[in-house]
């Protein structure tokens, strides 16, 4: 039997899949430039905008990416991540079309180097996904 808790969560965590599913995505790499930005309107609302370029391991080419958050009289919180760190990006690609298409909108960030995460989650999850990567090359 699920608690009210577990079936709001389940529901909210549906409805993003549904909604972003497809676009999805994760980048691993080494971060080639991060330029932050905060603004602040009236010290009522803050905002936080982190442009992180990244190489990325494999192929070629650059991966942009970025976060933002707003928060109400506090200042938004973002990890420590400098030109030379290993990350791991999870986010969103952006909409074919749309200005921002190129770019992927972090929702969470793991900065290898540091052995920091933006939100916590289960590192066992990366292992995982890059043992079965590996087994899929091997065949």
């Amino acid at each position: 039997i699920m608690g009210f808790k577990d079936k709001m969560s389940k529901y909210f965590t549906d409805a993003y899949m549904e909604k972003y599913g497809d676009r999805m995505t994760s980048t691993a790499g080494t971060v080639l430039s991060v330029k932050i930005e905060e603004k602040n309107i009236l010290g009522i609302i803050r905002k936080l905008t982190a442009h992180i370029l990244i190489k990325p391991d494999m192929g070629k080419g650059v991966v942009k990416t970025q976060y933002k958050a707003r928060k109400w009289f506090k200042k938004p919180t973002f990890i420590d991540v400098k030109q030379g760190h290993k990350v791991i990006v999870m986010g969103i690609e952006g909409e074919k079309g749309k200005a921002d298409s190129e770019v992927i909108t972090i929702s969470n960030i793991a900065n290898l180097t540091t052995k920091k995460d933006l939100h916590p989650f289960d590192h066992n999850q990366i292992k995982k996904a890059r043992q079965q990567a590996t087994r899929m090359r091997a065949r």
